[in-house]
């Protein structure tokens, strides 16, 4: 008589993170990437706060204090964006990264619910990222107020418009990773997967300049842009220019994730590996 084997239990979501968690910590370069990003982005920011330590030497008391508000210097756009290119270009490698060395095979034998392993991707990079972001807003933002306040031109973390910019800066590298990782899975190809979500978020914000209103228009749907937005006041009263407003810079920040994340999930469930 023959003893069938008992049948294998199935894979819970826990567990698909948890590989996946496995996958990312394994690589050498992931810890290294971290840790230079950070750096980079927090050095950005200490950077600009002392040169404006410098600038206000010479400034009236009365405007130090606004002064130091308007730069917001602990939000530098040279560190995010690179912070955004760098997120994104991880998450497109998450997905592409595996066609193009075959282990994406070896995943969907293991793991026929495809769509539930572009998830656990998903989650871990959200996660990720959104750890980075928050030690990286927040130690940006104390450094350059000490600084500042040696100049009597810092302002605190409950000043008006430092907590949108402070969520802003934690969900803008999330948000490209989980781009970067729709495009990873439309692509398959890691160097073109990073080339477009590079393009996308740099490049293609540039090719639509807020000169008019239509350009301005386009511009504002993008990424780099609404995070701009939400970190620091655009145009001033009578530009001819229309300006998008805080709920539309958040929109831009939840759709193009969302976009890319379930058309990811349309493609892989249709296409074979």
């Amino acid at each position: 008589m023959t003893t069938l084997a008992p049948a294998l239990p199935p894979v819970r979501f826990g567990d698909l993170v948890a590989a996946e968690w496995i996958k990312m910590r394994s690589l050498r370069s992931t810890p290294w990437t971290l840790a230079l990003i950070t750096l980079f982005v927090i050095g950005s920011a200490v950077a600009a706060a002392l040169g404006d330590y410098q600038n206000l030497t010479n400034s009236l008391p009365e405007s130090r204090s606004f002064e130091g508000f308007r730069c917001f210097d602990a939000f530098p756009p040279a560190g995010y964006v690179s912070l955004m290119l760098v997120s994104g270009s991880i998450g497109a490698i998450t997905m592409a990264g595996e066609y193009g060395s075959g282990l994406i095979r070896t995943t969907s034998v293991a793991v026929p619910a495809r769509r539930s392993v572009v998830l656990a991707k998903a989650v871990l990079l959200a996660t990720v990222w959104a750890v980075v972001g928050v030690v990286v807003s927040l130690t940006s933002f104390l450094l350059a107020q000490a600084i500042l306040s040696g100049r009597d031109a810092g302002v605190p973390i409950t000043h008006p418009g430092v907590g949108r910019a402070l969520l802003a800066s934690v969900l803008a590298a999330p948000v490209c990773a989980l781009i970067g990782l729709g495009l990873g899975v439309l692509i398959r190809h890691s160097a073109a997967a990073v080339l477009a979500t590079c393009f996308s978020l740099l490049i293609l914000p540039m090719l639509f300049a807020p000169t008019n209103q239509w350009s301005a228009d386009v511009n504002q749907t993008m990424v780099v842009s609404a995070w701009r937005r939400l970190v620091q006041t655009w145009g001033q009263l009578g530009d001819p220019i229309r300006i998008a407003g805080v709920p539309d810079s958040w929109a831009v920040f939840a759709l193009w994730p969302l976009v890319g994340l379930a058309l990811a999930l349309l493609v892989i469930r249709r296409r074979d590996v």
